[in-house]
């Protein structure tokens, strides 16, 4: 007997242990909650529903769910002249989080004006959101947020690179609008750093695969994109981020940095393009002098000593800026947004111990998701919300994603490109993104459908409070000049 209660004790144990260890999302689920904001000093009523939906392989079978959030304005009758916002983030292996709760959202986590985290943690209305004028659903892609594998015997290949991404998500965003009823509705994808490269081949996936058509793709710090800017070009145009990082860290003469940002950025771009680079493509046979007078130069224009300039060849690493330029005063500053300052175990070395401005944005981002997905949208789960996910080794070959988009703006008058970019930005620079887009369309026949926007601030442009104001209203203006007038023809 005794023995017979030890066995049955320790099978309940095991079935204790495995439900413990099958924390697992849904494959579908929906859990949908009523609210209202104001914007713009107008009531906006809507839903917001948190669930997954599936990704099916070639026999329909589901492997792999993925978290979404969806919001809709409720008090719109005809969704076929409501636009709708497709929205993704980055890495590869970053949620949906980061534009979710501190952009285009109804909702804003807890900051001081300047992207700073602040206690408590948690969540409050965005008076700037573009829930106005559009509906917007945010997806996690596979192993981000909530998203994961439910088929374990799938390939990660499946998912993890530059083109099964595009593949997969194209398919599970042509079911979402299905489902939705949205055919209609005029559409638009977004996305943030790697995400740039996700819905510049998406678009173009999207229009040639499953036959649907886009207004609009809204790139917020983009990639390269995969256009090339390798050898000199790729040295060369980081001097533009440099001086604007210097010009707000004070570290200029008094000629540059009484000027405003804006007076003066152009004339650094002009001495990148008109002299810098052609310099360095010579390379080790550029003249001695002429090496000095350029170095001299940049100098001028970064904050930097000529002496390590000369040390680098004028090809100064971002890295050892970063490191650099604050050196003297024991500081460092972000890479992702070089207005953050940061301290180092030793003074010495060519790089930062980390990156200050994504240690403050992690402190800020998981409490307040966490608190606002459980207590406001009423999504409940054992699962961790993966603000950066298990997606590697990453597939980065056959990215042509740059041309992706251009070409599917050629194919299709409707469509249109907003660029925005933070000057802080160390990660995907500012001066990089305006080259993406002369290199991007060489005939220049698309530019009169193509913008680029500056913003004081960093990678997130959108946590410095007027910038958020700012980038926000211009993606409202964007969709709006975007959408067509009832019965404007699609035709060059």
């Amino acid at each position: 007997m005794k023995k017979t209660i030890l066995i049955l004790s320790l099978l309940i144990s095991v079935q204790f242990v495995s439900l413990a260890q099958e924390r697992q999302i849904e494959v579908e689920s929906a859990n949908t909650t009523n609210h209202e904001i104001t914007i713009k000093g107008q009531r906006v009523p809507y839903s917001a529903t948190a669930g997954t939906q599936p990704v099916w392989n070639e026999d329909g079978k589901p492997i792999a769910s993925l978290f979404y959030t969806y919001y809709e304005r409720t008090d719109v009758s005809d969704k076929a002249t409501r636009p709708l916002v497709i929205s993704f983030n980055g890495g590869p292996g970053s949620a949906s989080i980061w534009m979710h709760i501190a952009y285009t959202g109804p909702v804003l986590l807890n900051m001081d004006d300047e992207g700073n985290p602040t206690q408590p943690y948690g969540t409050r209305s965005n008076p700037h959101s573009i829930l106005d004028v559009a509906d917007i659903v945010y997806v996690d892609p596979v192993n981000t947020g909530y998203s994961r594998i439910v088929d374990k015997e799938t390939d990660r290949k499946k998912f993890f690179g530059v083109n099964a991404d595009i593949e997969y998500l194209s398919d599970w965003v042509n079911t979402f609008v299905t489902r939705q009823n949205r055919w209609a509705s005029p559409k638009y994808l977004i996305g943030e750093s790697y995400g740039t490269t996700r819905v510049a081949g998406m678009v173009n996936r999207l229009q040639n695969s499953h036959w649907m058509f886009f207004n609009g793709v809204i790139l917020v710090s983009p990639t390269g994109l995969g256009i090339d800017r390798s050898g000199p070009v790729a040295a060369a145009n980081y001097l533009p981020y440099y001086a604007a990082t210097a010009w707000y860290h004070e570290a200029l003469d008094a000629d540059l940095q009484n000027q405003d940002l804006d007076d003066f950025l152009p004339e650094v771009e002009e001495f990148t393009i008109n002299e810098l680079i052609p310099a360095m493509v010579k390379g080790g046979y550029l003249e001695e002098e002429r090496k000095r007078e350029l170095a001299k130069k940049m100098s001028h224009y970064s904050g930097l000593s000529e002496k390590v300039i000369l040390e680098h060849n004028l090809a100064v690493p971002t890295n050892f800026f970063w490191k650099e330029l604050k050196r003297e005063e024991g500081l460092t500053i972000g890479r992702l947004d070089s207005r953050y300052r940061g301290i180092d175990r030793q003074g010495t070395g060519d790089r930062p111990d980390h990156d200050p401005a994504l240690t403050a944005w992690n402190h800020a981002f998981a409490p307040a998701m966490n608190h606002y997905v459980r207590n406001v949208l009423k999504f409940e789960t054992d699962l961790t919300y993966n603000l950066f996910g298990p997606v590697h080794p990453w597939d980065r070959s056959g990215d042509r994603t740059g041309e992706n988009l251009r070409s599917a703006m050629a194919q299709n008058p409707y469509l249109h490109l907003l660029v925005q970019s933070g000057y802080y930005d160390g990660g995907t620079d500012y001066f990089n993104a305006k080259y993406n887009l002369w290199q991007m369309d060489p005939s220049g026949k698309l530019k009169d459908r193509m913008d680029w926007k500056g913003y004081r601030s960093g990678h997130m442009m959108y946590l410095r409070a007027e910038d958020l104001e700012t980038s926000n209203e211009d993606i409202r203006q964007f969709i709006l000049q975007a959408t067509p007038e009832k019965g404007a023809p699609a035709r060059y």
